[in-house]
């Protein structure tokens, strides 16, 4: 598959391609022949996608350029039919974002080990994603209150790497709840850190934090269904609380986008539009009041 990706595209796209094509499609297909490939390998690879808990903009990025891929192998005659054709792609549906309760964030983020504490409450007090938790670093705390996001951790690669959607050597900063901050205090003061970093490899500390460690946990405590979970929720839905955190406060939409890393504010909209239901009641009644005067 990587092959016929490098006869159909150019340079310049197979280096935008290479770090999807290392994360997603290769270790699912990368071992396949291509006049293997039809309707239901593709429909089998977004159920792995989403059982892996693959968030939705990188499913339906990943469906994208696989598409874009057997499409040219079609036109190239491997195949007597369009293995993609009738494949419904991934799209944001408000009604699968599931976000747990504050109670409920109480009991997750005590669920597991250290670590978990300490991503589940990066993940839902600061918005990062779970590579950037991974990369966590005491010499990021810019301020009191800021938090200066640098890095992440490639799943495929276990290597600190760019943030998504941005250049080598571009940050964003995000709020710093003073409970985070002291969670990163804590953790550093029990288990020490290498080089600032606080998390590293359970075995090995000369290694990066493996992203199974959480999803293990994740699923561990699941399974033993002693902590209040909603359903449908995966670790994911850390994140997605701490968006609905914001906009239930009333924090601009704008802000948000920025300090979640969303490549366009219309994709924070698309996922978090329904959190906001009362803004345009509120907007006419904050509206009227000069009207009125």
């Amino acid at each position: 598959m990587e092959g016929l990706a490098s006869a159909i595209w150019g340079q310049a796209s197979m280096v935008h391609l290479e770090s999807l094509l290392n994360i997603h499609l290769l270790p699912l297909l990368g071992s396949r022949r291509m006049n293997t490939f039809d309707h239901k390998v593709v429909e089998g690879f977004l159920q792995n996608l989403e059982r892996n808990g693959i968030g939705l903009a990188a499913q339906a990025n990943a469906f994208d350029k696989l598409k874009a891929i057997l499409l040219d192998a079609n036109r190239l005659g491997l195949f007597d039919d369009n293995p993609v054709a009738g494949i419904k792609p991934p799209q944001y549906d408000p009604k699968r974002v599931v976000i747990p309760s504050p109670e409920q964030l109480r009991q997750i983020r005590t669920a597991g080990d250290d670590s978990f504490l300490l991503v589940a409450d990066l993940m839902s007090g600061c918005g990062m994603r779970n590579g950037e938790a991974f990369a966590v670093n005491v010499n990021n705390i810019v301020a009191d209150d800021v938090y200066r996001i640098t890095e992440q951790v490639n799943r495929t690669t276990c290597q600190y790497e760019r943030l998504k959607h941005r250049k080598v050597g571009e940050y964003r900063d995000v709020p710093l709840p003073a409970r985070v901050r002291q969670t990163i205090e804590w953790y550093a003061d029990k288990h020490g850190t290498v080089d600032g970093y606080l998390l590293r490899h359970p075995g090995d500390p000369t290694r990066t934090f493996p992203h199974y460690h959480i999803a293990n946990q994740w699923q561990r405590i699941k399974k033993a269904g002693e902590t209040d979970i909603p359903d449908g929720m995966v670790v994911y839905g850390l994140r997605h609380f701490f968006a609905s955190n914001c906009l239930t406060h009333g924090i601009p939409i704008t802000d948000v986008a920025e300090w979640m890393g969303h490549k366009t504010i219309e994709i924070t909209f698309k996922i978090y539009r329904h959190l906001m239901p009362g803004s345009i009641s509120k907007a006419a009644k904050i509206l009227n009041l000069d009207l009125a005067a």
